[in-house]
């Protein structure tokens, strides 16, 4: 178990300075019996855990199950990794042939839990879980590919570089024990060294079950990936388009003798109906259903956090099983596939798939609470550390122009943050609409806790200050209607700056009226500007920002929040007139 690195240290010094399982769970199949040509192979699959290893809240902590007598949502609580470790072994119980994927985002934008000690804990966590296989995602690359390789391997990080170096720590660390990383393979078939196009991990895995079956797992990342993860962390990377790695290397399975072959896609998409439909599905899925060759016989989804159950037909006709189970360890999705051994290859018409709902009212697994109480243990009294308070809920939803209240007091944090003004005093701040990961509640009392402001900043980017022409900020302002794979408009969080936006005007000229600090914009002058790191390198296909010159990287942006939280105190949600819609 590693120290704490020096980003780790700055998060904890800025906080220390301010019913059963029968009802949901389908009966298991029994094994095949020697004579039979169908055997029954379980593969169960989780997505975007993001480090949720104590139980989400709100909204993201629960699964609508149904619809009451008056059309309110029913839900249930779900989620939490000592209950999905009990549901992983309770769907195991009576298999003889079991096969467990992570499929992407299992770390990155962490509660402080895990991301205090670099998403260690999940890692040890999925280990416990007996996780067989897991596939990169796009926040494997928030800390760099160094550091998704020191999670695969284990060992040490050098503060300051994020290395993969046994020797850069002392023997013995947190709990005497040294971090191993992950007992289970990490996938990543299409991302390569740019240098040498040779893939960063392993591109396949090929299972071998009992009787001899085998089953062959291709895991790719949404090709998107450099667009929404900051640019020092997919450096010297190139990402190939997902379809066409997958039929590369299915084709190169099949010449070894493996047919039955599964995909697990970091990419997906999202429905209209409950957690196994498959209602009006849309998104990226569909077009990469229709170019994935027909050998692949399963396609495991993920990246958009949404749980569906689908049949689709193959570019041959044939329906194949595309599934997903939505986020932060709420569903499990069980496929039992139908292994025909005569031919090696999957029986489609025999094969299923159901989600699971990972309720809270069974036994939480002893080893994982243990091992979360260990970490709470580490991270003492630092998640109760109390930066201030709000007078209201601080939210992240929207009005009609886009703009909200939680947003907005990120964005002020940004432009006030002390640590950016170096270069001149900075006018202007904004904040991506991602990097707003959950509502600031006024519940209990409005004190406001350093785990809960980690909570709706959990990237622990930087904050950095540019400049940009007046030209370069209309530009910006233009890129939120017009942004490739964001499939609406991208509203980013203002400080400093008013402006108005047409919905009928043509893309490119949908923005007027723009206010620096109440004065007209000048499209020839130059303004400083500050947010988080992701986003002023051009994240979120907001290429204008890379325009900007004389950069000045500052704290963390946490800390920026947390400082800001301790000078505004009690802080109430600001007003929502900076952004205005026009017809």
């Amino acid at each position: 178990m590693t120290k704490p690195s020096e980003r780790c240290k700055r998060l904890l010094a800025v906080a220390a300075a301010g019913g059963a399982l029968a009802a949901a769970v389908t009966a298991a199949v029994p094994a095949s019996a020697a004579s039979a040509p169908i055997q029954r192979i379980q593969l169960l699959a989780f997505n975007d855990f993001h480090g949720n290893l104590e139980p989400p809240s709100g909204s993201g902590g629960r699964i609508q199950t149904g619809t009451s007598s008056t059309g309110a949502a029913v839900n249930v609580d779900a989620g939490g990794a000592a209950y999905l470790s009990t549901h992983l072994k309770a769907l195991r119980a009576g298999e003889r042939d079991s096969f467990t994927v992570s499929s992407g985002d299992l770390i990155g934008a962490s509660p402080l839990l895990s991301a205090a000690f670099h998403d260690e804990p999940t890692i040890e966590a999925h280990n416990l879980m007996d996780v067989d296989l897991g596939v990169v995602g796009n926040h494997e690359f928030d800390e760099g590919v160094a550091e998704l390789l020191r999670i695969q391997k284990g060992g040490c990080i050098r503060d300051g570089e994020g290395a993969n170096n046994q020797n850069s720590c002392p023997a013995k660390d947190l709990g005497g024990k040294r971090f191993r990383g992950a007992d289970f393979p990490y996938l990543a078939a299409n991302v390569e060294y740019t240098a040498t196009g040779r893939t960063i991990l392993s591109a396949t895995h090929v299972e071998k079950f009992h009787q001899g079956a085998k089953v062959g797992f291709i895991g790719v990342v949404t090709k998107t990936t450099p667009s929404i993860v900051t640019a020092s962390g997919v450096a010297g990377l190139t990402f190939t388009d997902e379809a066409d790695t997958i039929n590369r290397y299915a084709a190169q399975l099949q010449a070894q003798g493996v047919q039955a072959i599964v995909a697990v896609i970091h990419e997906g998409g999202s429905q209209a109906g409950l957690y196994n439909a498959c209602s009006n599905l849309n998104g990226a899925v569909l077009d990469l259903n229709n170019r994935i060759s027909p050998s692949v016989d399963v396609l495991l989804n993920a990246h958009t956090h949404a749980g569906y159950n689908c049949k689709l037909n193959d570019p041959a006709g044939n329906p194949r099983v595309v599934v997903q189970g939505a986020s932060a360890g709420r569903l499990i999705s069980e496929v039992d596939l139908a292994f025909d051994r005569r031919t090696g290859d999957i029986n489609r018409a025999q094969t299923t798939a159901t989600n699971h709902v990972v309720t809270r009212t069974v036994p939480a697994d002893p080893a994982i609470t243990g091992l979360i109480a260990r970490y709470q243990g580490y991270l003492g009294p630092i998640a109760s550390r109390e930066l201030g308070s709000i007078s209201a809920d601080l939210v992240r939803a929207t009005s009609p122009a886009g703009e909200a209240p939680l947003s907005n007091v990120l964005a002020d944090a940004a432009k006030a943050d002390a640590s950016v003004q170096g270069n001149g005093p900075v006018e202007i701040g904004f904040i991506n609409p991602g990097g707003v990961r959950a509502d600031l509640p006024f519940a209990p009392d409005g004190v406001v806790q350093y785990g809960e402001a980690f909570s709706v900043q959990p990237f622990s980017n930087y904050n950095v200050s540019k400049t940009l022409k007046g030209s370069d900020l209309k530009a910006v302002l233009e890129q939120q209607f017009d942004n490739p794979g964001a499939g609406q408009n991208r509203i980013l969080g203002v400080s400093g700056l008013t402006y108005s936006w047409s919905d009928s005007a043509p893309k490119g000229s949908k923005v007027s009226n723009v206010l620096v600090n109440g004065q007209p914009l000048d499209l020839s002058r130059s303004y400083r500007v500050a947010g988080n790191n992701f986003l002023l390198e051009g994240g979120d296909n907001f290429t204008a920002f890379a325009q900007g010159t004389a950069p000045l990287y500052g704290g963390l942006d946490i800390e920026a929040f947390a400082s800001y939280l301790e000078a505004n105190s009690p802080l109430a949600p600001p007003a929502l007139d900076r952004i205005t819609r026009l017809p």
